[in-house]
């Protein structure tokens, strides 16, 4: 840019304010990243789920087992392509609560009902053969550093042994993709129900929730609701939903995050609008007699108007390419804590909103400023 040495030097004509204010402009963007990834990641479930995919689980509260038995009840709906399930196991890995999803299931079942979990023929060829097998996603095994023919001990919260023992081993026989949710779905073992079901001390026969395929997209509301008039009337009621209401519900149970990250960016970007809004105009008010002299060496109204608001856009700008940038850095720095949370990066599109929020702000804070340096007569502003 021509003048961008003279917008850099105007910026930093009082190092310190300016340097006060661009560091809060940072704080504020670097609020925002996080906030967002958090945010993100917590939707994620939700915008990664398939609209013909149903969760049937207890009515009354998902810790709620349901017999096994309703899943040849479920198939035989009119409506239902294929029916799996899956129960939470939870546990500790090296004296630690796990940071990742651990559940019992049918290989072919679930595979089958899951195609975006992908895995090799000779993966799934492994997993029948081992009653002990276990599959991982592949950025879990990177993480954790395992690989084929591990061994990993599990110590469950709530499944004892038969004898008691709380320490389950599962080997190690591959790792799948995920293709849709990389973020959360690649931070999950996957092991043999068979193998659960027949070791575990007490629920035998007992599931956490099924998978449920439709196979007209458009039905699986009054398919959902067949599926729960089986069972109104048993002792174990069902509630049956899309899988994206599912993954929606179960979010928020932390709170609203959504509601909860706008109120803090609200409060924090409107304070940063006040803040720079003041160091524009104050900086303004200081230069006066310097923007009559441009005037007076020929500078149009035009430029004059361009250079206010373009370092008010320099400095929105660098403080949020700045604060985006630490953001990324610590998510980056914190990613083997909270990957188990699904938090794993900041998207681009995170940050290509942080970008436009910063434009936003810069012309916000530069417009009026700008506008009465325009409208300065030659004569006021030398004799101010």
């Amino acid at each position: 840019m021509k003048y961008f040495s003279l917008i850099w030097a105007s910026l930093f004509r009082k190092k310190a304010r300016t340097i006060l204010t661009l560091l809060s402009i940072v704080v504020a963007f670097m609020l925002f990243g996080l906030l967002q990834a958090v945010n993100q990641a917590f939707n994620g479930g939700a915008d990664a789920a398939d609209a013909d995919r149903m969760i049937t689980n207890s009515k009354y509260s998902i810790i709620d087992m349901l017999p096994i038995s309703y899943q040849a009840q479920i198939a035989a709906v009119p409506g239902v392509k294929a029916v799996a399930f899956a129960s939470w196991f939870g546990g500790s890995y090296q004296d630690k609560p796990a940071r990742f999803g651990v559940f019992p299931v049918v290989p072919d079942e679930y595979l089958g009902i899951a195609p975006e979990l992908q895995v090799s023929k000779e993966t799934h060829a492994a997993w029948n053969a081992t009653r002990t097998g276990a599959v991982v996603g592949e950025s879990l095994a990177k993480q954790m550093n395992w690989k084929v023919g591990d061994k990993v001990p599990l110590v469950a919260d709530i499944w004892p042994q038969k004898d008691g023992s709380l320490t389950w081993t599962f080997d190690i026989v591959g790792t799948f993709h995920n293709t849709k949710d990389q973020a959360n779905g690649d931070s999950a073992l996957l092991f043999r129900y068979d193998y659960f079901d027949e070791a575990r001390q007490y629920g035998k026969g007992s599931i956490g929730w099924f998978l449920v395929k439709v196979d007209d997209r458009l039905r699986a509301e009054s398919v959902g609701k067949a599926i729960d008039a089986q069972f109104g009337n048993s002792a174990h009621a069902t509630k049956t939903q899309t899988e994206q209401a599912f993954a929606q519900g179960f979010a928020k149970q932390f709170g609203d995050i959504a509601l909860i990250v706008s109120a803090i960016l609200g409060s924090v970007f409107f304070t940063i609008l006040v803040l720079t809004g003041n160091t524009m105009s104050q900086a303004l008010r200081e230069r006066i007699p310097e923007l009559g002299i441009l005037k007076t060496l020929g500078f149009s109204n035009r430029a004059v108007w361009w250079l206010v608001l373009l370092e008010s856009l320099l400095l929105a700008m660098l403080g949020a390419a700045l604060g985006l940038l630490l953001a990324t850095a610590a998510i980056g720095a914190m990613k083997d804590a909270l990957s188990g949370f699904g938090i794993t990066r900041i998207g681009w599109s995170v940050i290509a909103e942080g970008l436009v929020f910063a434009f936003l702000l810069g012309v916000l804070v530069g417009l009026a400023p700008a506008l009465k340096a325009m409208r300065l007569k030659i004569v006021d502003a030398l004799n101010a």
